[in-house]
């Protein structure tokens, strides 16, 4: 893979970059290489912005110079896939066929949506895990994560989750899906200029208090395979919804990328009401053709 990249607009000077990346990746036996990615998993700076250049990036997403686009096609670079956002406001009426869906399952047994509470976080990072392991690392997407991973990561998310916006479903106390929705990040941290000291983690903590943040981001979502195709996912997102709304807490809301490869996920988006705010690509450049070319291929539900 390459990560990191930084150039001028010079095709030379890139040229000279990606000749030396792939040299090196050529000693270590690799026959193509992916990028840009920075190093690590596909929720953080991961692709190449190709559209959506009018707008804050939000935290942990890729902004580069719209000229990328053409250092990267030039030297041969082939769209392996797609990364689309969509955004929409906090405020805007949700779909009716997710309130009849969330009718429908809080009028059945043992059907249950809730938010966490930070004091059980432990319990929640099992939560997280078990939904996490059945939707996405089975399917080849992703490692498998231990509950005791997730806990260093809600350990570090502490200080700025919001825990209104952090969601599971559940069936007879089973956790059969989740919806992880964050504070963005970049609202907190322009203001600090590139620093993060004790003065402005005070800073941090008063903005959070205040509730000036009015950006929402959405960091993880998934459904357990076989409760898939039933509405859990519409159950889910609307009883966030129905408690998020209304109160003023946020404003605006844009959701974490969906690969191309994924139209469950890019459907489910779209059918909240989301409108696509931005475009990233992944490329893939192969190796003195020893391969033909194929795209990402499309997410096996079964």
């Amino acid at each position: 893979c390459l990560g990191f990249f930084d150039s001028v607009n010079d095709p030379a000077v890139a040229n000279v970059l990606f000749d030396t990346a792939k040299q090196w990746l050529q000693s270590k036996g690799m026959e193509a290489m992916d990028g840009p990615i920075n190093f690590g998993d596909r929720d953080k700076w991961w692709g190449l912005m190709v559209e959506g250049f009018d707008k804050e990036p939000m935290y942990g997403m890729s902004f580069n110079p719209s000229y990328y686009e053409a250092l990267f096609e030039g030297y041969g670079f082939q769209n392996f896939y797609n990364q689309f956002y969509y955004a929409m406001n906090v405020e805007d009426p949700l779909p009716e066929k997710f309130a009849e869906r969330f009718a429908k399952f809080n009028a059945k047994p043992g059907y249950e949506a809730k938010h966490v509470k930070i004091a059980h976080l432990d319990k929640y990072a099992g939560d997280f895990a078990t939904v996490y392991n059945a939707a996405w690392a089975q399917h080849g997407e992703a490692k498998e994560i231990t509950k005791e991973q997730v806990m260093k990561l809600f350990n570090k998310m502490k200080p700025i989750m919001d825990e209104r916006t952090v969601w599971f479903a559940y069936y007879k106390e089973e956790p059969i899906a989740m919806f992880i929705n964050i504070p963005d990040l970049n609202q907190y941290f322009k203001h600090f200029n590139g620093k993060l000291g004790w003065m402005q983690k005070l800073h941090l903590v008063w903005m959070k208090f205040r509730g000036v943040n009015k950006r929402l981001t959405g960091l993880a979502f998934g459904v357990v395979p076989k409760y898939q195709a039933l509405g859990v996912d519409s159950y889910l997102i609307y009883a966030c919804g129905q408690f998020v709304q209304g109160k003023g807490w946020y404003e605006q809301y844009e959701m974490g990328w969906a690969g191309d490869w994924n139209p469950k996920m890019v459907n489910i988006y779209k059918s909240l009401g989301g409108k696509q705010s931005r475009r990233m690509v992944t490329y893939r450049f192969i190796f003195d053709n020893l391969h033909r070319f194929e795209r990402h291929p499309e997410m096996d539900y079964k």
